[in-house]
């Protein structure tokens, strides 16, 4: 692990801007805060790791990755709130790999538990668990997790700069900080006396922190409010730089080619034809592949796909069938969770009409737009990485292992992304280019994939079987029993960054299933886990992302067993369970004039999901007009508990059902010979804005704490149009992608 105490030492360079001559405010509220990593220089000062102000102005020190999401909108706009200055005052910029910057929320949504009946002790126990994170190099981007980790931590950091800035001026001016006020980045005396925080900076810096208390949101300007996203001028314009626009001087270009058999080695390989091509300087051999390195990007890639390789074979099954026989065996033997059991599951209930129904869904790859890239430069003593990342401290380390080198004499630059969907959480991308720039010491490196060795090479979102068995009696489900078979990208992810056991329930194989909001008196959730090695990670809205579709087309097959409503049969099991999920589907039913009564040529369904503490119902709505069948209209409504900036979170809601819809339609990941068959976007299609609905999006706030909104608009997306393409046709879709049993735009 890094040593914070060798890295607080220096001064860290951030892209071009150097933290020094300023001072850095905050209080957060965890009991022993990590120290601060950033260096204060002679006439400064800082005392938090996430805010500095100085003669330029007021910086904060993001540690949540932007991939798009608007993170760092919103956490600027966290600290404006308290600290009185407008949105447009504050710059932004990634933090260094370092303990102070961990996810306070991730640990504790790994609780058991189903999370929509946490009670306050609960809660509090998750918080206190999630300081764990300190020491478990948990600075990660992910999870849906960002807001509820900063929304306390960022407004408290804005709070406390603020009155110690009073306290500052207060000094200054021999008046009480009770008689002064703070306005747009200045503190005004009674007198009129107006004194910018600039000139207080490092009269503050020498004084204690002063706590203060949070505004109540009925004093919120900012916070509640859409604001305009602080990256959105570079990203127009194209200045925003991103891990493959990194340009170091006298920087080389690399490629990599893997052996597509998964888990294979490579045995030899004929690279004459490669070292022949003008502008190749070298190969590096990698062991299970290599790169090679030229003068340009596209030149490398050649070079690389010129080498003739004898590849040894997968170790993993050769085909897909094969996989999902493994699957399906795993469904035969012993039970690794049994998270959900109520009632009594042996037997249906006298009088109950039985349901049975079994699903599959496929491998998925995350298919960011950006391709993985990153560029090192390696000295012998130092490594310096610039690398689009959703884990930093954990790309250090491994990095820093890769060369030989301790963690402290890693710097590590995290860029913007081009999309992460938990792809960019791994250290393989960044790893590579470590270990290739090795091999060419003072030389940086810059190492891209090609989109077919990341498309081949992905940690890819598992493939799941489930089977169901249900009642019905009296127009309501009175029996559900489900067991869900899958690898676990848990276990391998944690095996993988933190060197911990694979053991214990695995709570990410059934989520989205055992914790839904339906008061069903007998109610059983298995999760089995499948004996492979197929690399597989955190995809987009993780277990719920299989889970909203197994589970929740069971429900509407359940529904219409029943003869109800499918929308009216969900929504009368939510009603005694939890009621701001009744709430979301009451919304989606008044927003999409929902009347279960649909014209020939229409079709429409709805899904819900509850996942990262957000309920979620969404609504479909295909049309066949004589041609393949598209999708015309969507709504959605969620609960976020306090929407801090309803205009990104429609944008986050929209952009996550259209990323599930794509797996929906077009999305799988098949295998013959141990390889992936799935090469680019020809291959692996996504929705285009012809074939995407027109939506809208409505944000309740009925919960009591703030969620995240990344990743909960995904799983419902899948089931909402299986099951409206049931209403449609008669089909029922019991696996996906569903291109295989329906004529689809595409």
């Amino acid at each position: 692990m890094a040593s914070i105490g060798k890295i607080a030492r220096r001064t860290f360079l951030i892209g071009s801007a150097a933290l020094v001559g300023g001072v850095a405010f905050g209080a957060y509220y965890v009991a022993r805060p990590a120290p601060n990593p950033l260096t204060a220089p002679e006439g400064g000062a800082t005392l938090n790791p996430f805010m500095m102000i100085d003669a330029n102005g007021i910086t904060l020190i993001a540690p949540r990755a932007e991939m798009g999401q608007g993170v760092h909108t919103t956490w600027a706009a966290l600290i404006a709130e308290e600290l009185d200055v407008d949105l447009d005052q504050v710059r932004v910029l990634h933090g260094p790999p370092a303990q102070a910057y961990y996810n306070s929320a991730m640990l504790g949504e790994a609780l058991p538990g189903k999370g929509y009946d946490r009670s306050d002790f609960a809660h509090a126990l998750a918080e206190q668990v999630g300081r764990i994170g300190k020491v478990m190099d948990m600075q990660v981007t992910g999870g849906s997790t960002s807001m509820p980790d900063g929304f306390e931590r960022m407004r408290a950091t804005g709070a406390s700069a603020r009155e110690t800035l009073k306290q500052a001026a207060a000094n200054r001016l021999g008046v009480d900080r009770a008689q002064l006020k703070t306005e747009r980045g200045e503190v005004v005396a009674p007198d009129g006396t107006r004194i910018p925080y600039a000139d207080l900076a490092v009269d503050a810096g020498k004084l204690d922190p002063v706590d203060a208390p949070l505004r109540p949101p009925a004093q919120w300007r900012i916070l509640g409010k859409t604001q305009p996203r602080i990256d959105m001028v570079a990203k127009v314009t194209g200045t925003a730089r991103f891990g493959i626009d990194t340009r170091v001087p006298g920087v080389k270009f690399a490629a990599l080619r893997m052996n597509p058999h998964l888990g294979g080695r490579m045995i030899g390989f004929d690279d004459s034809a490669a070292r022949a091509m003008p502008g190749v300087d070298r190969l590096v051999n990698l062991g299970d592949g290599l790169a090679v390195i030229a003068s340009n990007t596209w030149l490398a890639m050649q070079a690389a796909e010129a080498v003739r390789i004898d590849w040894a074979p997968s170790p993993n099954p050769a085909d897909t069938d094969a996989v999902f026989d493994r699957i399906a065996a795993a469904l035969d033997g012993e039970a690794n969770s049994t998270l959900r059991d109520d009632g009594d599951t042996s037997a249906l209930p006298l009088g109950a009409s039985e349901v049975t129904a079994e699903y599959q869904v496929p491998y998925l790859a995350h298919a960011t737009m950006e391709p993985m890239s990153a560029t090192a430069l390696y000295s012998g003593i130092k490594l310096e990485v610039w690398s689009g990342n959703q884990a930093p401290l954990l790309v250090q380390k491994a990095c820093a292992e890769a060369v030989g080198l301790e963690p402290e004499a890693v710097e590590l630059h995290t860029t913007y992304m081009g999309g992460g969907f938990g792809r960019r959480a791994e250290v393989d991308f960044s790893v590579y280019a470590a270990r290739v720039a090795k091999e060419l010491p003072d030389t940086p490196i810059q190492l891209t994939w090609s989109r077919e060795e990341d498309m081949r090479h992905d940690y890819y979102r598992p493939g799941a079987m489930a089977r169901f068995r249900g009642g019905v009696k009296d127009g309501t489900a009175v029996f559900l029993d489900g067991q869900i078979a899958a690898q676990s990208a848990t276990q391998q992810a944690m095996a993988r960054w933190l060197g911990l056991p694979a053991a214990g329930p695995d709570k990410g194989t059934v989520d989205g299933a055992f914790n839904q909001p339906y008061a069903i008196p007998n109610f059983r959730i298995r999760g089995y886990l499948a004996d492979l090695d197929i690399p597989v990670g955190f995809w987009r809205s993780v277990g719920s992302s299989m889970n909203g579709f197994l589970f929740d087309c069971f429900i509407d097959e359940m529904a219409h067993a029943a003869k109800v409503d499918p929308l009216k049969f969900r929504l009368q099991l939510a009603a005694d369970e939890h009621a701001p999920s009744a709430k979301v589907l009451e919304a989606v039913r008044d927003m999409s004039g929902w009347t279960c009564q649909t014209p020939a040529g229409i079709g429409r369904g709805v899904g819900f999901c509850y996942s990262f503490g957000v309920p979620t119902a969404t609504v479909i709505e295909v049309t066949d007009a004589g041609g393949p069948i598209r999708m015309t209209r969507a709504w959605i409504a969620a609960d976020v508990g306090t929407a801090l900036d309803p205009g990104n979170l429609e944008a986050q809601f929209t952009g996550a059902m259209i990323y599930g819809l794509s797996a929906a339609c077009f999305g799988e990941i098949t295998f013959a010979e141990g390889a992936v068959e799935q090469f680019n976007f020809p291959d692996y299609d996504a929705l285009r804005i012809h074939n995407t609905p027109v939506t809208e999006v409505k944000i309740l706030e009925n919960q009591e704490h703030v969620t995240g909104a990344g990743e909960p608009g995904t799983p419902p997306a899948m089931a909402a149009l299986a099951n409206a393409l049931y209403d449609l046709t008669g089909t029922r879709a019991r696996q996906l992608p569903l291109m295989h049993d329906f004529d689809l735009l595409t």
